[in-house]
């Protein structure tokens, strides 16, 4: 095993505040070298201990990866045409999730399997190290289960989705679906998932069906996650917190009280997903609000071929600061360190010894870049559990 050090990095983002200025940590002219898949030793650049290669970086900034931690991934088709009228001005009526459920219902392992590896690399050119990624669009025992199955091959961060909504064949009955939903399909399930989700909203699950599907994931020893508050105000937030979620995603549509639930909450981070409201032309969540609270917070992308076709962490990042209220520092650490936090992990999101070896390397002079050159390809190199994938 060869250790390598980075060298020559103009400013370096650490997200750890005892290495460098700031609650960013950040270091000027620093350097960073990895022992295997882990980081050694980060620090100045003049004081950095030899190793077998080097690797220039001429001085361009160096983020921790990104943690994106709300995907959904594991799907066949798009849905081109409900996008285009959606911005055009038209009605449509073709199904929304409803389509993608009966495509991805029709594709075989092998289409299935080829998609996610297509948006895990594309996400990976972007700078994003770690990606959660769930179910959702099977809604069968068989389908939600080869759906994590497969979603496994790529990521350990994997969430039971199957009360995305109640199933076609259930319409009539949607209390037969959460049985289904925690009974034979939680038993398909849980051995290829570390989170439960539920989408806790009217038209999908109300707060007692969500707090019956999240409890029975629980007893399994799944980790909840909730779908809450998107499109309008409703119990998914205060049950988020009620039942010690890792994360309460989307937060669009907040009362005070929900603010000061996830304020005052020790263990579930606001997640927002700006991705879905500018595909969707909906309001942004208010990020400064929740900040100012004292909520944690993590921007992720929601990538889904409904709402949020995106793969891309800085897009995020640059409408969190134009639309949302947040600063640019604010952003990138809600990109990193908030996304770790609303995975409960402590070895991403951050470059310091002893955390896995993710870092992106910007062709820019600071992080600030992000914000400042919206939808340029800045992300040059990337190193992944300390091998260089890019770059």
């Amino acid at each position: 095993m060869t250790t390598t050090v980075i060298t020559n990095i103009g400013s370096l983002v650490t997200n750890t505040p005892g290495l460098g200025e700031g609650p960013l940590g950040l270091l000027r002219d620093a350097a960073v070298v990895i022992d295997g898949d882990r980081i050694a030793w980060a620090g100045p650049a003049g004081r950095a201990p030899a190793a077998d290669a080097s690797y220039d970086a001429k001085g361009r900034a160096a983020v921790p990866g990104f943690v994106d931690s709300h995907s959904h991934l594991v799907f066949a088709g798009d849905r081109t045409e409900e996008f285009n009228a959606r911005m055009s001005g038209r009605p449509y009526t073709a199904g929304g999730i409803r389509t993608t459920v009966a495509a991805t219902r029709a594709a075989s392992d092998e289409e299935l399997d080829a998609n996610v590896a297509r948006f895990v690399t594309e996400a990976l050119r972007q700078g994003t190290t770690t990606i959660e990624t769930k179910s959702g669009y099977g809604l069968t025992p068989h389908d939600e289960a080869r759906a994590l199955r497969i979603a496994a091959a790529h990521t350990s961060e994997t969430t039971y989705l199957g009360a995305h909504i109640v199933a076609p064949e259930y319409a009539g009955d949607p209390a037969a679906y959460v049985d289904l939903v925690t009974g034979p399909m939680l038993d398909a399930c849980a051995p290829y998932a570390r989170w439960v989700d539920v989408f806790c909203e009217e038209g999908a699950f109300d707060g007692d069906q969500a707090r019956t599907i999240l409890t029975a994931g629980a007893k399994r020893g799944l980790v909840p996650r909730v779908h809450a508050n998107q499109l309008s105000y409703g119990p998914g937030v205060r049950l988020a917190v009620e039942l010690g979620a890792a994360s309460a995603d989307h937060c669009t549509h907040l009362t005070p009280e929900d603010v000061d639930a996830l304020a005052q909450s020790g263990s579930t981070v606001a997640t927002l997903l700006p991705g879905a409201e500018f595909s969707t032309r909906a309001r942004y969540p208010d990020a400064r609000r929740l900040i100012d609270a004292g909520a944690t917070v993590a921007l992720s992308t929601d990538c889904n071929p409904g709402s949020s076709f995106t793969t891309a962490m800085p897009f995020c990042i640059a409408i969190a600061v134009r639309d949302m209220g947040m600063t640019p520092d604010e952003a990138l650490q809600a990109a990193t360190l908030g996304g770790a936090k609303a995975l409960r992990r402590t070895d991403v999101g951050r470059v310091a010894p002893g955390a896995c070896a993710d870092i992106a390397l910007l062709d820019a002079p600071s992080h600030v870049h992000l914000a400042y050159r919206p939808g340029v390809p800045l992300v040059s190199a990337v190193w992944r559990r300390g091998v260089r994938e890019l770059g």
